[in-house]
């Protein structure tokens, strides 16, 4: 896959969340009518694009009903050892920062079983509320 594009009500917030993830902008650029960026992180690459009059996205993780791209996941077994320690820190990180909200955790760590490999599980909410899983995987 070359990128996942994302939508954003604030470019400039949404940049400034997924830098606390691990990304860094590499390119910045125009859609002809809005602000758009390239974001390279966690072994993966995102395009940020800003949307003029944005409505709320719908809420894919909480709605069971919901058809349509669910989430994002970035597997971090080789960047991090601990998915609570990960999440409490990148809680705090997020806490510094005065344009962005509290990070919301829709998923504590957890371990999940996917045939015969256990991982690690959290989700969370990126700045405009999209979900986003960042797993883990236990041993081989």
């Amino acid at each position: 896959m070359h990128h996942a594009s994302i939508r954003t009500a604030n470019i400039h917030r949404a940049i400034a969340f997924y830098e606390q993830l691990g990304f860094t902008v590499a390119e910045r650029f125009t859609t002809g009518y809005t602000l758009a960026c390239w974001m390279e992180g966690l072994n993966g690459r995102i395009e940020l694009i800003q949307i003029p009059e944005p409505k709320p996205a719908a809420d894919a993780f909480a709605d069971e009903h919901y058809v349509g791209y669910y989430h994002l996941s970035f597997d971090l077994t080789t960047i991090v050892t601990d998915l609570h320690i990960w999440l409490s820190d990148l809680q705090e990180r997020i806490s510094l920062i005065s344009e962005l909200q509290p990070l919301t955790v829709l998923l504590e760590p957890t371990q999940q079983q996917i045939g015969d490999r256990i991982l690690e599980v959290t989700f969370i909410a990126d700045s405009d509320g999209l979900p986003l899983e960042f797993i883990r995987f236990l041993g081989n």
